[in-house]
C-alpha cells in the first residue's frame, strides 16, 4: 500500500491528544454507508464480521436504494439515522467520500473508517484525499484511511473490517500498520498470537499510527504493540513511544524503506553516514522499543513481549534442549546475536547431575537427552535448577511439536509442556520456549504456555530475539517528551533551497555559539597572509572559503603546514584564484596539535533531530560507524554513546595514540546539538574535529540552514501531498 502525505508533517492531533479516537475504537453503535449484500463486498464482510464476531451494539445499513441489508435496517442518509452512531464505516466510490465525512462531522459522529480507495495513494486521487481531510478537520472527527482495512478490537466484539475474518479470543496485542495486508496476514496466523486490536491505517490521510499508539498505549488489556510504518510518523510517534513507557508497554517496530530525505544524496558527510532510517533506529533505541527485522520478528517480538513475567536482577540466559544439533544451533546464534552464555555455577551443575540421565553432559546450552522427554518431574526440576543458577535471568527451552499427533504422541508434548509449565511456575528466572523451525510451534499449545506465563516464539532465532528483547528497558517517558518538543521546533515549514554557509561564517557562528573552532580569520592578499602567519604562531593552513564549495580536497583547495612565508605566498597565490572562481575568500587558521580525528554533527531533517558522532578520516569509511543520538543531548549521554563505539580503543589510547579527553569531547557535542535548534540550523558537521588529551577543537566546519516560516498549532495540515 502506497502512504501519500507529509511524512514529516505533525497530523492535526498527532502527539496532542486532539482526536477523541474512544468512541472510533470503542463504538456501541455502527452505520455502514454503502451498504449491500453482494458477496465479497467490503461492506457486506463488514456486517458479517460484525454478527460472526457476537458485536452487541447497534448496526445501521446506509443505502438510498435499499431498505434492509443482510438483515439490518437500512436508511438513505446519515441525517435519516434515529442519533448519531460512533462510527460510520464508508464503502462507496472516493469521489462522494467527503460528502459523508463532513455529514458525519456535522451530525456528530464519533469517527469514520473509509474502506473506499482511489485517494493520494492513485495518480489523480490527491483532490479527493484534500477534500476528505478538510471535511474532517471542520468537524475534528478522526478518520482512519482513505484506502484502510479498518479496525478490529477483539476485546469489544467490534469489526469495522472488510475483509474475511475468523473470531479468536482476546489477547494482550495491538498491532498497527500502514499496510493492510500485513494486518490481514497477522489476523490469520497460527501462532498462539491473540490480538486486542488491530489497525489498518491506509493513507492516514487524518489520523496517524502514532495517533492510535498513543490511545492504545492507555487501553486496559494492551500489553504491546507491534507497529509496521512506511513513513516516520513524525514527531507524534516520540509523544506514542513516550506514552508506551510511561504505562509499561513493550513495542516492536518494523520500518521499511527509505524517505526521501534518506535516499537524497547529500553534501555533509553526515547524512550518507546518518540517514534518515539510522537516526530513526536510534528514536526506536532510545524508547526502550525493539527494531524488527521482518513481520515474522515483529508479531514474534510483540507476542513474547505482551506475556507478563517476573522481574529477575540476574541477565544470563541459559538454553534447554533434548538435542545435541539444537544445542550447538543455539550456542552458534547466541554468539551471532552477539550474547554469551554464562557457565553453570557448581551447585547448580551438582544438582543437574542429580536429575540428568548419566548419558547427559551438564553445561549451558544444556542437551538434557531424550531419555527424560515427557517425565514432568524430570523436566520441571532442570528448568527450575536452571532458573535458580544466580548468573541465570532467562532459561529458553526448545520445544518442537509436530503437526496433526494425538494419541501416546499428544500424550508425551503434553507432558512435556506441563514439565516446563510446572518448573517454570517454581523458577525465580524467566521461562521462554522456542521451537526450532517456525512452522512446528503449535498454535494452541502456544497460547496455552502464554496463559501459563511462559512466552512462545516460533523459530530457533527468533526465540533469541525475542528473549534478548525481553531483557532491554523501557525507555524514559520524560526524555522522549523532551526529545518530540526539540523535534517540533525544528519542524516549522520549510521553503527554499538549503542554503550553505562558507567556511568562515559557519566558524564564527559557532565560535560565538560556544564551540571550540580552530583560531583564525580571512586574509587579503599575500602580505595579510604572512601577516597571519605571524599572528597566529605558525604553522598554518590556508583555505578556500566559499558558500558553493563544501568539499575542498577535490578542487585541492587547501594549503596545510605553511610555516615560511614564501610558502605563504605561493599558497595565498593559488587559492585566490580559486576564490575568484568560485565568489569566496582565503581563510588562514593556525594547525592544530596532533590527535585523533572524528566527525561530530547535528542535523534535522529525520524524524528528529540528532548528534552524529564517529570517527574521522580514513575510519570514518573503514568502519561506517556512527554513534546517533537525539537531540536534546547533554554531554553525559554523549559519552556514553562514544563508550558504545567500536572504535573506543582507539580514543583510549589504541595504536600508539594517546587517551583523548571524552569528556571534552561529549561537551563539543553537546554545544553543537544545542547551536542547531537555537539558530534553527538544518546541518552543522565538523569534521574533522581534532581531539587529544588537551581537549576537542574543530578544524573544518560545514552549516546550513533553510529560509523557515511558522505554522499554526491548530492548522490541519494537508497530507495529500505525494
Amino acid at each position: 500500500m502506497t502512504i501519500a502525505g507529509d511524512a514529516q508533517g505533525p497530523s492535526a492531533v498527532t502527539g496532542s491528544g486532539r482526536w477523541d479516537l474512544g468512541r472510533m475504537l470503542r463504538p456501541e453503535s455502527i452505520a455502514v454507508v454503502g451498504a449491500n449484500d453482494r458477496p465479497g463486498s467490503y461492506s457486506s464482510q463488514t456486517l458479517l464480521n460484525l454478527e460472526a464476531v457476537g458485536y452487541a451494539g447497534e448496526v445501521w445499513a446506509v443505502n438510498p436504494k435499499r431498505r434492509e441489508v443482510l438483515g439490518h435496517r437500512c436508511v438513505p442518509t446519515l441525517d435519516d439515522l434515529p442519533s448519531a452512531v460512533d462510527a460510520v464505516v464508508v464503502a462507496i466510490p472516493a469521489a462522494g467520500v467527503a460528502s459523508v465525512v463532513d455529514q458525519a462531522g456535522a451530525r456528530g459522529c464519533g469517527g469514520a473508517v473509509v474502506f473506499s480507495a482511489g485517494f493520494a495513494e492513485v495518480e489523480g486521487g490527491a483532490e479527493h484525499q484534500r477534500g476528505l481531510v478538510a471535511a474532517a478537520g471542520r468537524h475534528a472527527i478522526p478518520v482512519c484511511g482513505p484506502n484502510c482495512n479498518g479496525i478490529v478490537a477483539m476485546h469489544r466484539r467490534v469489526t469495522l473490517w472488510g475483509d474475511a475474518f475468523a473470531p479468536r479470543e482476546p489477547g494482550s496485542v495491538a498491532l498497527v500498520s500502514q499496510s493492510g495486508n500485513v494486518a490481514v496476514n497477522a489476523l490469520a496466523t497460527r501462532r498462539g498470537l491473540r490480538f486486542h486490536t488491530v489497525v489498518a491505517s491506509g493513507n492516514q490521510a487524518v489520523v496517524s499510527a502514532a495517533d492510535y499508539v498513543e490511545f492504545l498505549a492507555r487501553e486496559d488489556g494492551v500489553r504491546a504493540i507491534a507497529l509496521y510504518l512506511e513513513d516516520d510518523g513524525g514527531p507524534g510517534l516520540c509523544d506514542a513511544l513516550a506514552a508506551c513507557a510511561e504505562s509499561g508497554i513493550r513495542v516492536a517496530v518494523l520500518k521499511v524503506g527509505a524517505s526521501p530525505a534518506g535516499a537524497r544524496a547529500a553534501a555533509a558527510h553526515s547524512a550518507a553516514l546518518a540517514g534518515d532510517q539510522r537516526v530513526f533506529r536510534s528514536l526506536i533505541d532510545e524508547a526502550g522499543a525493539v527494531w524488527a527485522q521482518d513481520v515474522h520478528e515483529l508479531l514474534e517480538l510483540a507476542k513474547t513481549l505482551a506475556v507478563p513475567v517476573r522481574a529477575s536482577s540476574a541477565q544470563g540466559l541459559a538454553i534447554m534442549t533434548c538435542s545435541g544439533g539444537d544445542s550447538a544451533q543455539g550456542a552458534d546464534e547466541t554468539e551471532r546475536q552477539g550474547t554469551t552464555l554464562p557457565s553453570l555455577a557448581p551447585a547448580t551443575r551438582a544438582r543437574l547431575r542429580e536429575i540428568l540421565p548419566s548419558a547427559a553432559t551438564v553445561a549451558n546450552p544444556l542437551d538434557y537427552t531424550a531419555m527424560i522427554w515427557g517425565d514432568i518431574p524430570a523436566l520441571a526440576g532442570l528448568v527450575r535448577t536452571l532458573g535458580e543458577d544466580p548468573a541465570i535471568g532467562q532459561v529458553l527451552v526448545f520445544y518442537d511439536q509436530l503437526p496433526g499427533v494425538d494419541g501416546a504422541a499428544e500424550e508425551s508434548w503434553a507432558a512435556v509442556r506441563e514439565g516446563i509449565i510446572a518448573g517454570a511456575a517454581l523458577s525465580p528466572a524467566v521461562t521462554i520456549v522456542s521451537s526450532t523451525l517456525p512452522e512446528l510451534l503449535d498454535d494452541e499449545a502456544a497460547w496455552r504456555f502464554a496463559m501459563a506465563g511462559v512466552p512462545a516464539a516460533a523459530g530457533l532465532r527468533t526465540g533469541l530475539r525475542c528473549a534478548w528483547a525481553m531483557r532491554q528497558p523501557l525507555g524514559d517517558g520524560v526524555r522522549l517528551r523532551g526529545i518530540a518538543a526539540t523535534a517540533r521546533a525544528a519542524a516549522t515549514t520549510r521553503t527554499g533551497e538549503r542554503e550553505w554557509l562558507a567556511e568562515h561564517e559557519s566558524k564564527e557562528l559557532l565560535r560565538a555559539g560556544g564551540v571550540p573552532v580552530v583560531e583564525g580569520r580571512l586574509v587579503a592578499g599575500e602580505e595579510d597572509a604572512v601577516a597571519a602567519l605571524h599572528e597566529l604562531g605558525g604553522p598554518i593552513a590556508l583555505k578556500l572559503s566559499a558558500a558553493a564549495v563544501q568539499h575542498k580536497s577535490e578542487l585541492g583547495a587547501v594549503e596545510l603546514a605553511l610555516d615560511a612565508e614564501t610558502d605563504v605566498r605561493l599558497g595565498y597565490r593559488r587559492l585566490a584564484a580559486l576564490a575568484d572562481a568560485y565568489a569566496g575568500s582565503v581563510l588562514a587558521e593556525r594547525m592544530a596539535s596532533p590527535g585523533i580525528e572524528l566527525l561530530v554533527a547535528a542535523r534535522t531533517g529525520a524524524i528528529v533531530p540528532a548528534l552524529v558522532i564517529g570517527l574521522g578520516g580514513i575510519w570514518t569509511e573503514l568502519l561506517d560507524e556512527v554513534a546517533i543520538v537525539p537531540l536534546p543531548a547533554d554531554a553525559a549521554r554523549v559519552e556514553r554513546a562514544l563508550r558504545s563505539m567500536r572504535g573506543l580503543p582507539l580514543l583510549n589510547g589504541g595504536r600508539g595514540h594517546a587517551a583523548v579527553d571524552l569528556a571534552a569531547v561529549s561537551r563539543l557535542a553537546q554545544r553543537t546539538g544545542e547551536l542547531l535548534v537555537e539558530e534553527s540550523l538544518e546541518e552543522i558537521e565538523l569534521n574533522p574535529v581534532i581531539a587529544s588529551a588537551g581537549g576537542a577543537v574543530a578544524v573544518d566546519a560545514l552549516v546550513s540552514r533553510r529560509a523557515t516560516a511558522g505554522r499554526p498549532d491548530d492548522e490541519l495540515p494537508d497530507r495529500t501531498a505525494a
